[in-house]
């Protein structure tokens, strides 16, 4: 029995551990981002010996994966299936436009960091590319069904990020005032083909 309870809490002081290092490493790639984040940095910052770091964490892709699954968990992306039972096509576009600007809003810090990483460092675009590069996918097909062509490249620009940023932290706008704006610029599309 004594065996037993020394296993788990041997079990529960490395998952801990584990958890100390996934923290540490996504509170720095909300900061300076996972590019410029060292392996040392972590550890520090957990408040474990590099060798630790290793044996929990044996590659950098390891930890990334581990990082974004912790984010996303903390976070969770809205569900673009969701938007499919809103059968007014703009109502549905407002929805969706509005529950990704929310996501954006609440992660702005470390989306800024990661996208801006994904752009030079590899590992950062890997992991990048594989969370979010099929969720935009799945937004842009629910938000997008029967639109034309020139209102899905919209549509693509509106649910960028940079799309967001620039709309909403750098000129200012509301949410939903970007979301409008963008609403029109769709539509428009729609009515010059």
């Amino acid at each position: 029995m004594t065996r037993t309870y020394t296993l788990k809490r041997r079990a529960e002081h490395q998952a801990e551990t584990r958890r100390r290092i996934v923290e540490a490493a996504v509170e720095l790639h909300g900061s300076i981002g996972p590019a410029l984040t060292t392996i040392g940095m972590i550890a520090e910052r957990a408040g474990v010996q590099r060798h630790t770091l290793y044996a929990h964490f044996p590659t950098a892709r390891e930890l990334f994966l581990a990082c974004s699954a912790l984010s996303v968990e903390r976070s969770p992306l809205p569900d673009p299936e969701a938007w499919r039972a809103i059968e007014d096509r703009a109502r549905r576009l407002r929805t969706g436009l509005s529950e990704v600007y929310d996501w954006y809003e609440r992660n702005a810090d470390l989306a800024a960091c990661v996208l801006r990483d994904a752009e030079y460092h590899d590992l950062t675009r890997e992991i990048a590319t594989m969370r979010f590069g099929p969720y935009l996918a799945a937004c842009r097909d629910v938000l997008g069904a029967g639109l034309t062509a020139k209102q899905r490249a919209v549509l693509h620009l509106a649910l960028s990020f940079f799309t967001w940023r620039s709309l909403v932290r750098e000129s200012g706008l509301s949410r939903n005032a970007a979301v409008a704006v963008l609403g029109q610029a769709i539509d428009g599309g729609r009515k010059a083909e």
